[in-house]
């Protein structure tokens, strides 16, 4: 009745207990985990593949010594494969100390929820198990382990950058409460000008024209008239407290970020050919090459086809049909991080002169607008990038008039003019 898919890629629906027993058997011995925050509940399953199999069920603790009696009941039965969930991060533990003894599968839930009515911590695992049995769980992607601690620090990079503009925004605020105009005519004022300048108003320094010429740098010495009148606010004790606040908080953000950067160099070291391939591609540099690195990898055999991994990235175009009538096309959920960062690549790329995406992005701007055009070159990108990492190579630029030169474009240019209305009759020419 279902196509046997363990590593297929094909999802199952809910199935109920019958319709599985009744499915043929691929493994003789593997186990089923139900984990939570405190217990995991294992379910091993044995037996020959014709035949009904035995079961034996157990509850761990999810302590470190509670996962190695798990781990040595598991090699008790023989099991070679092994499903769980993937709820919240309790899974992570689980995973880690079962990893390189096991054939681990990494079930997303709301592909292999049970049916209603069927709900005991014992009845969840033996359905993983019954599942992972009969080959109807497809395994999530999850990467190795230098690639996933590479995955933490890209993401915690991000969440520190997030802050660090939050801090610059409140002092913004606190300076425009305080009648300091500083922003009209310093254009970074986190810049070395606009920092000296700050640590001045936070010390309450009364500053002098032949003072602020020596905080400054650069261009802004030839505006030192304009500063003093901008400096010349009604700056309060509070301000000065609270602006104090926010730079050593933000000094301390960017030292753990610089921290990061090193951490992040260091693992990459590994993988500095693939870096160097991925931001030959218009709109990848280092730090964009590091965060898609961490998360879809370097091996795309975990990947059937370069659809798949732009489903599992959420760049995908969603399918909402019924009656013949398409309702919506809207992206579906997928890899946050990976999705902003191809993104911001993906518009970087738009600027970009005379490459193939920046053609790509603007001929979909005419017609569908700048955000869809935005994910549409994000989509290309990505696909892009699968084939680079599958095949080794580097990336090729065809240029902004590329259509032009496959062999394709007759066809693609009387599917324009069809969708007009018009019907298009092709003749030779007569060569003379």
């Amino acid at each position: 009745m279902y196509k046997n898919t363990l590593l297929q890629g094909a999802w199952p629906a809910s199935f109920s207990t019958k319709e599985v027993i009744g499915m043929d058997a691929i493994l003789e011995r593997c186990a089923g985990l139900d984990v939570h925050q405190e217990t995991v509940v294992a379910c091993a399953m044995y037996g020959p593949l014709d035949r009904k199999p035995k079961q034996e069920t157990k509850t761990f603790s999810t302590t470190t010594k509670g996962l190695l009696e798990l781990h040595d009941w598991l090699h008790q039965y023989e099991c070679t494969h092994i499903a769980m969930e993937s709820t919240g991060v309790y899974w992570k533990p689980v995973w880690n100390v079962l990893e390189g003894s096991f054939t681990l599968v990494l079930a997303n839930a709301k592909r292999i929820k049970n049916v209603p009515g069927r709900k005991t911590d014992v009845k969840d695992a033996a359905w993983i198990a019954q599942l992972l049995r009969c080959g109807l769980i497809t395994p999530s992607f999850v990467p190795p382990e230098d690639i996933r601690d590479l995955r933490d620090y890209t993401r915690y990079r991000r969440k520190l950058l997030a802050n660090a503009t939050a801090e610059k925004n409140r002092i913004h605020k606190i300076l425009q409460d305080a009648n300091i105009k500083l922003t009209t005519y310093v254009s970074d004022v986190f810049g070395v000008s606009g920092r000296a300048l700050l640590e001045s108003i936070v010390n309450g320094e009364v500053l002098r024209p032949d003072q602020v010429k020596d905080l400054v740098k650069t261009s802004l010495k030839r505006k030192v008239p304009q500063l003093i009148e901008a400096l010349n606010g009604r700056v309060r004790a509070h301000h000065r407290k609270i602006i104090g606040m926010h730079l050593d908080h933000l000094r301390y953000i960017e030292e753990q970020i610089r921290e990061i950067e090193k951490e992040v160099d260091r693992l990459l070291s590994p993988y500095l050919d693939i870096v160097e391939r991925l931001i030959t591609v218009p709109g990848i540099q280092k730090d964009a090459a590091a965060v898609i690195l961490a998360e879809i990898g370097y091996d795309m055999s975990c990947f059937p086809s370069d659809a798949h991994l732009s489903s599992w990235g959420g760049l995908s175009p969603g399918n909402n049909e019924s009656a013949g009538k398409k309702k919506s096309s809207r992206t579906t959920k997928g890899n946050r991080s990976l999705k902003a960062v191809l993104c911001q690549a993906a518009w970087a790329a738009s600027k970009s002169k005379g490459t193939r995406l920046s053609s790509f992005f603007y001929r979909v701007q005419k017609r569908r607008g700048q955000k869809k055009a935005t994910m549409a070159t994000a989509h290309l990108i990505l696909r892009i990038i699968y084939h680079m990492l599958k095949n080794n190579i580097t990336y090729q630029e065809f240029g902004w008039d590329y259509l032009q030169e496959q062999s394709r474009v007759v066809d693609y240019w009387i599917k324009r003019i069809e969708s007009q209305g018009f019907k298009v009759t092709i003749e030779p020419t007569e060569v003379s």
